[in-house]
């Protein structure tokens, strides 16, 4: 089944054509700059191996999805014939509120609960919201289905996801840990499971999506247990701009020290924080590591350098604080941007983890660097084993789409 997989930005979209009895993708790309001066569109054809940059004016999300459509047809750069030859569109929807626990097929009933959802992940919604809209009005009659970045942490234990505040914020406003990276940590958690060779049930992972947005994941027997992320992607490990945990208390003295509006101490912590906070250059690890690599000549070294140690620190301590929730680990998989590319920050995490059974493997981790294949990067001898696995979030919304479609 042909399922076209969308993961709508405010101002930009990015598809994958994927065939899901085959698993392969035969065109992907993205339109950047949507409403906006200079926007263009940039399509894979992968089938082909051509490529091309062009650019389109867009107005609004509806108008790259027309010329999406354009491209995967066309004859040079297409691979179909005709929109007749795909069943459905998936979506990424990064948070399902108190609404949605799974994958689901749109309707209008569906479509104005997600509006209640702008409040839990605004940008993201809106987004989401823009995206769909534009593929009704592109391609109309087409069986769309949500799928739900939040959807696989809803496996997690009350006193996981419940927070210790007054129980009516939960059941009146559904404040509670929610998680992120949902299809991210399903896809890396079940290649692991394959892995070790035992039944699923009896499986202790602990999985690390690190991009610029970062969450770790418990999972036992398949299922989550508990992960870094909360309410909102804002909670857990310091990210590329967002500060992950800090104390509540730190959020109403800055208000007052500084005099800021909820608003503003928000966008602090959502996008001048992180990386970029400590550093004051930088929102990117590559930045971090280039500085680092250079030495105390560099002037960004030391800020550079407490960067990268923050994040390695955390990530330390959400693997042994899972381990022990878990009562074991038999697995730490490293997935995303930085997890699948930085290999310092992989071996200093899992250094010096001896007692807890990991012993990394420091020349297959050096291998382990933007490869599109699953690398062990742990010893023969290590108790727990330690994979870098490449995230694939597209086709696990591809696959859950054509489930749904194949219902219907």
């Amino acid at each position: 089944m042909n399922i076209l997989v969308v993961n709508a930005g405010s101002s930009s979209l990015k598809y994958q054509l994927i065939d899901t009895d085959t698993n392969v993708v035969s065109a992907k790309g993205i339109c950047e700059r949507i409403g906006m001066e200079g926007s263009l569109i940039e399509h894979k054809q992968i089938v082909k191996g051509l490529k091309t940059k062009e650019a389109s004016p867009m107005k609004d999300h509806a108008d790259a999805m027309k010329i999406v459509v354009k491209y995967l047809t066309d004859s040079e750069y297409g691979c179909i014939s005709d929109m007749n030859e795909i069943q459905a569109i998936g979506h990424r929807v990064v948070h399902g509120g108190s609404f949605f626990s799974g994958s689901i097929l749109m309707t209008e009933e569906v479509l104005e609960k997600l509006e209640l959802c702008r409040e839990f992940a605004p940008l993201h919604t809106v987004a989401h919201l823009m995206g769909i809209k534009g593929c009704l009005e592109a391609m109309p009659g087409k069986p769309q289905v949500l799928v739900f970045d939040t959807a696989f942490h809803q496996t997690m234990a009350p006193e996981a996801y419940i927070y210790a505040l007054p129980y009516e914020y939960y059941e009146k406003y559904g404040i509670r840990r929610y998680g992120m990276h949902g299809t991210s940590h399903r896809y890396v958690s079940a290649e692991m499971i394959k892995l070790l060779g035992k039944p699923a049930e009896e499986t202790k992972i602990v999985t690390c999506h690190i991009g610029n947005g970062s969450s770790i994941s418990a999972v036992k027997g398949g299922k989550v247990m508990d992960t870094s992320m909360g309410f909102t992607p804002l909670a857990g490990v310091e990210m590329g701009t967002r500060c992950g945990d800090i104390d509540p208390a730190i959020v109403p003295y800055i208000m007052d020290k500084k005099g800021l509006t909820g608003a503003q101490i928000n966008d602090i912590m959502n996008k001048k924080s992180g990386f970029l906070g400590i550093t004051g250059v930088s929102s990117d690890s590559r930045d971090l590591e280039d500085a680092i690599a250079d030495g105390p000549s560099n002037p960004n070294y030391e800020k550079s350098l407490l960067a990268v140690n923050i994040l390695k620190h955390q990530i330390k301590k959400y693997i042994g604080s899972y381990a022990a929730i878990m009562n074991g680990l038999d697995a730490v998989v490293f997935t995303a941007g930085i997890g699948e590319n930085n290999i310092n920050l992989r071996e200093m995490v899992c250094s010096d983890m001896e007692f807890l059974g990991i012993e990394i493997d420091a020349e297959a981790n050096k291998l382990a660097f933007r490869t599109s294949e699953i690398t062990k990067i742990s010893k023969d001898s290590s108790k727990v084993a330690v994979y870098v696995i490449p995230t694939n979030e597209e086709l696990v919304i591809a696959k859950d789409t054509a489930a749904i479609v194949a219902t219907l």
